[in-house]
């Protein structure tokens, strides 16, 4: 049996780029690398195959009868690969509305909505991309997102969904156990519950309502998601982001002793990119969305309210 050898793939690659430019200027730029590591890549393969791919001059480097053989039979397997690739994500993705959305928006929002966007459009998935960072749709799969901010993405076009508006919010059982909170600085009775991406949650809210607590005391929670669970549980006191959370206040799961509806300044965008086309499941999914909170469509007309 012929032993399997283990290819060099990367170098493999940097030597097919350059055989068709016949340059390793113009194989950095295709690639976005430096002239150097391409020739680097190059050697590499040179000692694999034992052979000279290119001579090198001081200032050149010119394909070898071997290279220049072995370029015409690697180059088409490259593109080969390039294009059933390209064929599996379309495959893929075809049918999938690629979302940018944190975990909270997600957990609280936009999953017990979800199943009307499903019967509605079967045919469409969701894939949820839940990081928390810059949104950048360049260089991504993305296709929409979700996303808390002021309306400034770069290269983008958006539509608002509602503006953020907090309260303390808290468990009923934990309320009664602390003694009741009737007055914002009746909060220094409760522990604070923090998330470290709304880190100053507490200290904006003190500013609004012109109290003097202690930001920096109490629990610390990587997201939002669990620092509302905590609340929930009995932990103590969170600055609940009411959009979010009108549900689990609904059924009593967490309630708002002081009501106070304090504004951010921030609102929930869905955000598309400018830069490509907008595919028809992309549409149908911000229009769905905008349809969830009564704004009008931005894609297609209402035909009734089975059909947004």
């Amino acid at each position: 049996m012929q032993r399997r050898i283990s290819l060099p793939l990367n170098p493999l690659r940097s030597f097919a780029v350059a055989s068709r430019h016949k340059t390793f200027t113009a194989a950095a730029q295709e690639l976005g690398v430096s002239q150097v590591a391409i020739s680097r890549q190059i050697a590499i393969l040179e000692d694999f195959l034992d052979v000279s791919l290119f001579e090198r001059g001081v200032r050149s480097a010119k394909l070898t009868e071997v290279g220049r053989a072995f370029g015409l039979e690697i180059a088409g397997l490259f593109d080969d690969l390039e294009r059933a690739t390209q064929r599996m994500i379309s495959r893929e993705t075809e049918g999938t509305v690629n979302l940018r959305v944190h975990p909270t928006v997600a957990h609280h929002w936009l999953m017990p909505k979800l199943l009307d966007f499903t019967a509605r459009y079967p045919d469409i998935r969701v894939r949820f991309d839940t990081r928390v960072e810059p949104l950048d749709f360049r260089g991504t799969h993305l296709d929409v997102a979700l996303q808390l901010g002021s309306g400034d993405w770069r290269d983008t076009r958006s539509r608002k969904l509602w503006d953020e508006q907090v309260d303390v919010v808290c468990n009923q059982a934990y309320l009664d156990k602390i003694g009741g909170i009737s007055k914002p600085e009746d909060v220094t009775k409760g522990e604070l519950l923090h998330s470290r991406y709304r880190r100053r949650a507490w200290e904006f809210w003190a500013k609004a309502v012109g109290v003097d607590i202690d930001v920096n005391s109490g629990t610390d929670f990587e997201t939002s998601l669990l620092s509302f669970s905590a609340a929930e549980q009995g932990f103590g006191l969170a600055i609940g982001q009411l959009g979010l959370l009108d549900d689990i206040i609904a059924e009593g799961r967490l309630v708002r002793p002081l009501g106070m509806r304090i504004p951010t300044g921030a609102s929930f965008y869905i955000i598309w990119p400018s830069t490509v086309s907008v595919s028809v499941k992309t549409k149908r999914f911000v229009d769905w969305l905008l349809y969830q909170v009564g704004q009008p469509h931005q894609f297609f007309a209402a035909v009734s309210d089975a059909e947004p």
